[in-house]
């Protein structure tokens, strides 16, 4: 018995091999079908996707769709990759500016010269340059800010779970177990807020997903009460996938279509899980498991944060570049490519073929690239990867719950604790039998064992015998 316990500790790892529940508890109530996906007791290990799972074959519909899986790495040089690029929407255009450069060519070559004077190369050049940089820096700038609103979304979801599980009390009897229940619950609906901010900007209506219906079917909701009456989102056809692939407009589906076509009002979930998470906050400052004012003031400001992070996505979403830029800076940037091979054929005859491919190809690109960032939260390969986000949020929370409020009088006098490291190895307890001014002492013999000018003001100067050597060898130079 002794080594069967033994081996059993040997093994034992975060990850439970078995299920360590008391055996107080009845564990005939455990129902394997009504496991979370994520739960260990799975079938397989839990994974973080930064992305929506696909098939998992690596093709077209594998390697085209985003946002780009972050947990994987590529060995290829960047020039040579494909995931990520815009290569697959710049098809078409290059091949539009092959036919129109080979027929200006072959026209210019046996009939007549068509040329102009590059003098409108340089001019045209110059004002491209300028409408490509406008359109890509205010693309990126939308595309950080998203990054910036999402990081925000994760700080203060995982600073509100940390407040509510460590600082809201659990009283006793049968009404700290509705405690506990009622914190998990609230953690629950921050994971589902992100969740549900994750889906509304990318105008999907309805709770019918993965991780987010689970956790607020229970709750009253517009969302929930016209889910039934949101059509659903058919699958693509074959030509219309690849249509979109190319980045051909005309394939392009309308993003808001089931929101339009939705009989019921679809009201705003975020806010409406907001609205009972800030209900919950209320409940514990009421019956006083929240008792001090600051911890109340910082649980009810980072509802409110979380209500801003909510307002700033909808603002980077519905505020694009307007649209009168837009039509004039893919206007500019076609009428330079399409002048091209009349300006380039005086000089480069056939070459003026795959000149015009190649400078399409740069200027058209990055067009293209800040078309494709301009809206952070889609689903294009270089959007940002909102299920990773999430993923994270809701681990980091699962983290937080993993243990009871740590109690600062058992983890201080831990043996392991070493309050005066490095200078000294001992342990908390050894250091409480010294007196006070022992331990003042020991902390000023730490600081003058330092006392030492910074790196950054002094640094590493070679050795005297260094110097003298350098000195002698360039009065040797000089003589």
């Amino acid at each position: 018995m002794a080594s069967m316990a033994s081996t059993m500790s040997k093994t034992k790892t975060l990850r439970p091999q078995e299920i360590e529940i008391p055996s107080t508890a009845d564990t005939n109530r455990i129902e394997p079908n009504l496991l979370s996906p994520l739960s260990w007791r799975g079938n397989g290990p839990r994974q973080t996707p930064s992305r929506r799972q696909t098939t998992g074959s690596v093709d077209m519909e594998d390697y085209f769709v985003g946002p780009r899986d972050m947990n994987k790495h590529s060995k290829w040089p960047f020039f040579l990759r494909m995931h990520g690029s815009v290569l697959p929407k710049m098809v078409l255009p290059l091949v539009v500016i092959a036919l129109w450069s080979t027929l200006i060519t072959c026209l210019s070559e046996w009939v007549y010269p068509l040329k102009i004077s590059s003098l409108l190369l340089t001019v045209l050049g110059f004002v491209v340059g300028l409408a490509i940089s406008f359109r890509t820096s205010t693309a990126y700038e939308r595309y950080a800010e998203g990054r910036k609103y999402w990081s925000q979304m994760l700080l203060v979801g995982q600073n509100l779970a940390r407040t509510i599980w460590i600082h809201a009390a659990e009283r006793d009897g049968e009404v700290g177990k509705e405690d506990l229940l009622a914190k998990l619950s609230a953690l629950n609906l921050i994971v589902a807020y992100a969740c549900a901010v994750k889906h509304k900007l990318r105008f999907e209506p309805g709770i019918e997903y993965e991780n987010l219906k689970e956790r607020i079917e229970y709750l009253d909701t517009f969302a929930k009460a016209a889910d039934a009456d949101i059509p659903k989102q058919k699958a693509y056809g074959k030509m219309k996938a690849i249509g979109e692939y190319l980045g051909v407009t005309f394939a392009e589906s309308n993003p808001r279509k089931r929101i339009k076509r939705s009989k019921k009002p679809l009201g705003n979930l975020p806010l409406e899980i907001l609205n009972h998470l800030s209900a919950y906050v209320d409940s514990i400052i009421t019956n006083e498991t929240l008792k001090v004012g600051l911890y109340q003031n910082q649980a009810i400001t980072m509802v409110v944060q979380l209500n801003e992070v909510l307002i700033g996505t909808e603002r980077v979403l519905q505020t694009p570049l307007p649209v009168a830029y837009s039509i004039a800076i893919s206007q500019i940037t076609w009428v330079y490519v399409m002048m091209l091979p009349f300006q380039l054929w005086d000089s480069l005859h056939w070459v003026t073929i795959p000149g015009c491919i190649f400078a399409a190809y740069i200027i058209l690109g990055i067009a293209a690239i800040g078309r494709e960032i301009e809206n952070p939260f889609g689903m294009d390969v270089n959007d940002l990867p909102l299920e990773a986000y999430c993923e994270e949020l809701e681990m980091d929370i699962d983290t937080i719950t993993s243990n009871p409020a740590p109690k600062p009088a058992e983890f201080m006098r831990n043996l392991q604790n070493m309050p005066l490291w490095p200078l000294s190895n001992k342990s908390y307890e050894s250091w409480q039998r010294r007196s006070k001014q022992d331990i003042r002492d020991a902390l000023m013999t730490k600081t003058r064992a330092d006392m030492v000018v910074r790196r950054s003001f002094n640094p590493q100067r070679a050795s005297e015998a260094d110097e003298k050597h350098h000195a002698a060898v360039a009065q040797q130079q000089e003589a």
